[in-house]
């Protein structure tokens, strides 16, 4: 039989056992799973059974009015701070991206130094800026700027110099040709912003921006050091009285566990909202 013969000849028939493909055994990734979870259960038993966390004392604390209080004070200032935080934050981005010199100077002058302090050191600033104005308009400053007061524009004006910086790269992340196929159409400027710029940027602006709402939230607690009686503030004058500190603690854990848990559900749908018709929405 020649070489061309055996060449053209139809190779045998594979059998089905031959053609079986056998997964690859991963051994090492199924011990590193067990050792893991081993762990953990092992860290949680430690926590459920250890004495000194005092659950009975949790679950007394956990819903007492003072708490309460002291949550929903932390609750309506993050909502306070993100609303003001944004809206300067988007004022700043406009100026940022504008044809003006002197605007895009002062924009990048306001982020550069309000994300140069740290957040303590403005709130310690703004609680003692009556040392260096003491009055105001003619009204003393000690009685137009309390705790409160103090604590909304020191973490507002912190949070607009990160906020400036989501909206411009939001809005930077929109093509160029988007714009230019609005202008073809005759859309005013309002309406290209509003219908054709701000939809698409808003897929690069939510999640920064939930980032920012549950470390705005984690972050409030610092206002404590103000004398604000938001939720750790109020878990500090109980154990101040009864010596519980662990316990106390704990009660402020779980409920920014809870919250933050919240809105992360939360900002994952409107993610999902915001990325649809892309492939990563779908």
């Amino acid at each position: 039989m020649s070489s061309d013969t055996l060449a053209k000849a139809p190779a045998p028939p594979v059998s089905a056992d031959a053609a079986r493909i056998v997964p690859q055994r991963r051994y090492g990734q199924w011990l590193a799973a067990a050792v893991v979870l081993v762990l953990l259960g092992l860290a949680v038993e430690s926590v459920l059974r250890n004495d000194a966390f005092q659950w009975g004392v949790v679950a007394d604390h956990f819903t007492s009015a003072s708490v309460l209080r002291g949550l929903w004070l932390t609750l309506w200032l993050t909502a306070v701070v993100m609303v003001l935080g944004f809206a300067l934050g988007a004022l700043l981005a406009a100026a940022r991206l504008s044809a003006n010199p002197v605007l895009r100077a002062v924009s990048w002058g306001y982020v550069w130094l309000f994300r140069s302090i740290p957040m303590l050191v403005q709130l310690l600033l703004w609680f003692n800026v009556g040392a260096l104005y003491p009055q105001i308009l003619g009204v003393k400053t000690v009685d137009l700027l309390g705790p409160v007061a103090v604590a909304v524009i020191g973490l507002t004006l912190h949070e607009a110099a990160y906020a400036a910086e989501v909206v411009r790269g939001g809005i930077l992340s929109v093509g160029r040709g988007q714009i230019e196929a609005a202008q073809a159409l005759g859309l005013s400027r309002w309406r290209r912003w509003w219908r054709i710029v701000l939809p698409q940027a808003m897929r690069s602006i939510v999640p920064p921006a939930g980032n920012m709402l549950i470390g705005t939230l984690k972050g409030t607690s610092i206002v404590s050091v103000i004398a604000v009686q938001d939720l750790l503030y109020s878990t500090q004058l109980v154990y101040h009285q009864t010596y519980q500190v662990i316990p106390l603690l704990m009660v402020a854990t779980v409920w920014y566990t809870v919250v933050t848990s919240v809105l992360g559900v939360g900002q994952y749908y409107v993610e999902k909202r915001y990325a649809r018709g892309t492939e990563t929405g779908r």
